[in-house]
């Protein structure tokens, strides 16, 4: 099996493949003829998705390019569209395992103590078989759906969280769950890496990110807001002179929903009249992979139930949040949600106001304040960085432990079986 390295002779191959007829199997043959050196990793992030999925591996590149320097890592790629894109990216070396087989002979070849899961893809399971190694859930981000607090959860020996938040969440859904031993709080290492280049110069307008998820699969999970919301705000947002708007749609929006797809297609046309009225707006359609200064820059950000919550409170900002307008979507009044600033479809229409409010009402700024030590303990920059490569080293003298205290059991039962034979 070979490792995919970020070679620029590689990158230009496997974008030559997709754009030609190729097929997959040809791109597996390029990703498969990379090399890696034996022995060299001893951390691998499994990613058994696709590349519509990526921005969940993404959001993780920094912390664990950071932690690549004391621990070398790999991403385990189940996909050949996914392998290509990492490789593309090439923010850590990837090995392509697409089959059982393949993905044994590369551990073979490997010392991974750390098995580290950025989702719950049902693929996941076939990377559990392999024991003599810790399997964590580090998540794509820290939110209070029904997601976060799965009984999956049990599946991995540890899970690295936020904080209190996520504990409590754990400790009232899951029965039997050793939440002291196996959970372990690491607040949120990708708030440290939240910078990037503004596409834009700041002027004295209001700066508003508008985020919103996905239209979800299931009633339960209807959490978007393009097309119950969004067209609404947008179209006021851009109509003041006052406003710039950096619109970042969940990049699976419009792929269940016709009709929530195309109300984001005319959100994009609408921002592209209004930058054409006044090009010194600069509005922005922000699909780029990096998340982290459109979070840090936005004076108020307005996001529906998803991550993007938890990625924004990490700022300590103002945000609205979408009230859903299906009622059958399920919300956990239990945690923020119980005190956040909602935005009602009515709401959409004064959003203006709603903007204004959220800004200037010390009251909602200090409440904003406490949720977030709840959610992610002390923000002090660098922080969250030295939690994770904490519980990254405790999980490695562990593992430690344990192989030394199998090598023990082993020897003791090959001196008695010596005496046995004597």
């Amino acid at each position: 099996m070979g490792v995919v390295s970020g070679g620029k002779k590689a990158v230009r191959l496997l974008r030559r493949a997709f754009r030609s007829r190729s097929s997959v199997q040809h791109v597996r043959s390029l990703l498969a003829a990379r090399t890696h050196e034996d022995g060299r990793y001893r951390i691998a992030v499994y990613f058994a998705d696709s590349a519509v999925n990526l921005y969940q591996m993404r959001q993780w590149y920094r912390p664990l390019a950071e932690l690549a320097e004391h621990w070398p890592i790999v991403v385990l790629s189940r996909s050949a569209r996914g392998a290509a894109k990492l490789l593309e990216d090439g923010a850590l070396p990837v090995a392509f395992v697409p089959t059982v087989g393949q993905l044994e002979k590369f551990l073979a070849t490997q010392d991974i103590r750390i098995v580290l899961y950025v989702n719950q893809h049902h693929r996941n399971f076939q990377m559990f078989r392999y024991g003599r190694r810790w399997h964590v859930f580090i998540n794509h981000g820290e939110s209070d759906k029904t997601y976060t607090s799965a009984n999956r959860y049990k599946a991995y020996d540890y899970v690295l969280v936020g904080g209190p938040a996520a504990r409590e969440r754990l400790t009232r859904t899951l029965w039997n769950y050793d939440i002291e031993g196996r959970a372990i709080e690491i607040g949120r290492p990708q708030a440290d890496h939240y910078s990037g280049t503004l596409p834009y110069t700041p002027d004295e307008r209001t700066v508003v990110l508008y985020a919103p998820t996905w239209e979800g699969d299931r009633p339960s999970a209807h959490y978007g807001s393009i097309a119950s919301h969004g067209e609404t705000l947008m179209r006021v947002l851009l109509a003041t002179g006052k406003h710039r708007v950096i619109y970042r749609p969940h990049p699976r929006s419009g792929v269940v929903d016709a009709a929530y797809g195309a109300a984001h297609r005319r959100i994009l046309a609408a921002m592209e009249a209004a930058n054409a009225v006044d090009p010194g707006a600069n509005h922005v359609y922000d699909d780029d992979s990096e998340l982290g200064w459109q979070l840090a820059a936005a004076d108020v950000a307005i996001v529906d139930i998803s991550a993007m919550v938890y990625d924004r409170l990490a700022v300590g900002k103002p945000l609205l949040i979408t009230r859903p307008a299906d009622e059958r979507a399920l919300i956990d009044t239990n945690g923020y949600l119980s005190a956040c600033e909602w935005l009602t479809v009515r709401g959409a229409h004064d959003i203006v106001a709603e903007v204004e409010r959220v800004r200037g009402d010390e009251d909602a700024v200090r409440r904003l304040r406490t949720w977030v030590q709840h959610y992610f303990g002390d923000t002090t920059p660098g922080v969250a960085t030295a939690k994770f490569h904490a519980a990254i080293e405790r999980l490695m003298r562990t593992w430690d432990e344990w192989n030394e205290r199998e090598l023990h059991a082993l020897a003791e039962h090959g001196a008695g079986s010596e005496a046995g034979a004597a």
